[in-house]
């Protein structure tokens, strides 16, 4: 399988693929910060509106990128991963509320005050660069599911497949592009990955709202 170009190539391959769901009047949310040039692309595709969903990994003590849980907006509970059982409940709650208040930072930083886009009834999208373990994206919908959508769609170019298995469980629908059998991480099926930035990420909202 060929890998994708960007984000921005990726996001216009993932739009076609939704068109075949027939979502009525869809609500198009990017996880920050990856997935939202993915997400921009998606809206665009389907002429919906879009906005930025905060959610954030919770990583393990000293060793912050292996995630061992997530948190998203809103006040639901945590996702909590088999590896994190080995630690107190006081040292994971630390690490939880350290992952809220990044949430909280980069809520500000994004939105600035601004309301989420009306979910009651919606048909909502939401939308990454790609699954690893899926947990920063199960976070991320279970704390939507709360807000009543009519349907709710898990919408990635690349993934794992368990954990496109997990995820299908958790969403209406999950549309993944490629679900290769030798998935080691996300960047490999894109020939750039390089960093998106807050000021993309800001840059990307202003152009779309």
């Amino acid at each position: 399988m060929t890998r994708f170009t960007d984000r921005a190539h990726a996001g216009r391959v993932l739009a076609g693929r939704l068109d075949d769901l027939r979502l009525r009047s869809p609500v198009v949310l990017g996880l920050p910060r990856g997935g939202v040039p993915v997400a921009a692309e998606v809206a665009g595709g389907l002429g919906a509106p879009f906005d930025v969903f905060v959610a954030r990994k919770v990583g393990a003590p000293g060793q912050e990128e292996l995630g061992i849980g997530a948190v998203a907006e809103g006040l639901g509970p945590p996702v909590i991963s088999g590896e994190a059982l080995g630690l107190r409940p006081a040292d994971l709650d630390a690490l939880v509320r350290r992952a809220r208040e990044e949430v909280a930072r980069r809520v500000d930083l994004y939105r600035a005050g601004r309301d989420l886009p009306q979910m009651r009834g919606a048909d909502v999208v939401l939308v990454d660069d790609g699954l690893a373990t899926g947990l920063t994206a199960e976070a991320a919908l279970r704390a939507l599911r709360e807000r009543r959508p009519s349907r709710l769609v898990l919408a990635v170019p690349v993934g794992a497949r368990q954990a496109v298995r997990r995820l299908a469980e958790v969403a209406d629908d999950v549309v993944c592009v490629r679900k290769p059998a030798d998935f080691v991480a996300v960047g490999e099926w894109y020939a750039d990955f390089s960093q998106t930035t807050d000021e993309e990420v800001l840059g990307l909202l202003k152009q779309n709202l």
